[in-house]
């Protein structure tokens, strides 16, 4: 895979609401959606909340320390070295896998019937087979991955150095860097789903919340 060379300058990301701190979460990894919640990773639990109040809906005891993802029946959680698969309904863990390398798992999404998993310092997202692990595909960023998405064909990951954070849309071919929304100084990004329309949201690492942001409108093909 190549690595993307001409970088378009960033715009400003649209924030739109913060949820939390939540009670007994210092930290904020990955998030998904689930279609009514999104479910955030606080370390020793996944905690569900209503966007729309922002209430606590209910919460599961696992290891939850990365990233998160939803494929319509189950919940799937990085945890160190292993991704589980969880049933939502009771939190028992159905299954697990483990995760592709010598860990340093960040982001993590469901699309196409594959789990697609970020690897932070290695600057690299791997599409995986949730059966067993296997390593499909890998494109390559530029920048430390730090949370995964796909919403209507287009990927997009997050990006934390320092004080600086992005969401990146990116050519899922070859990694080239087609739109960059930039946070504000000091926000970090730890996790990324989108809600399948016009919102992305974003764990935010130590602050223990999560940060909804506006996905930017297509522009209609000419």
């Amino acid at each position: 895979m190549t690595r993307p060379t001409d970088i378009p300058a960033p715009r400003p990301a649209e924030l739109v609401r913060e949820y939390g701190p939540f009670d007994g979460a210092e930290r904020i990894g990955g998030v998904t959606h689930d279609g009514r919640h999104v479910w955030a990773a606080a370390g020793d639990r996944l905690l569900a909340f209503d966007p729309a109040t922002g209430e606590p809906a209910r919460s599961i005891a696992c290891a939850a320390d990365a990233g998160t993802a939803f494929d319509g029946r189950h919940l799937y959680q990085i945890a160190e070295s292993r991704i589980d698969k969880i049933d939502p309904a009771t939190g028992v863990v159905l299954a697990s896998i483990p995760v592709p390398g010598d860990g340093g798992a960040s982001g993590l999404t469901w699309a196409e019937g594959h789990l697609w998993i970020g690897r932070y310092r290695d600057r690299r997202i791997h599409q995986i087979d949730p059966a067993t692990g296997a390593v499909l595909r890998t494109i390559e960023s530029n920048r430390f991955v730090t949370g995964v998405t796909w919403v209507d064909g287009e990927l997009w990951h997050a990006t934390w150095e320092g004080d600086d954070s992005e969401l990146r849309r990116i050519d899922p071919e070859d990694g080239t860097v087609l739109e960059r929304l930039q946070m504000p100084q000091g926000i970090g990004v730890s996790g990324l789903e989108s809600d399948g329309a016009g919102l992305f949201y974003c764990g935010g690492g130590g602050s223990g919340k999560v940060r909804a942001v506006r996905r930017p409108p297509r522009r209609a093909s000419a």
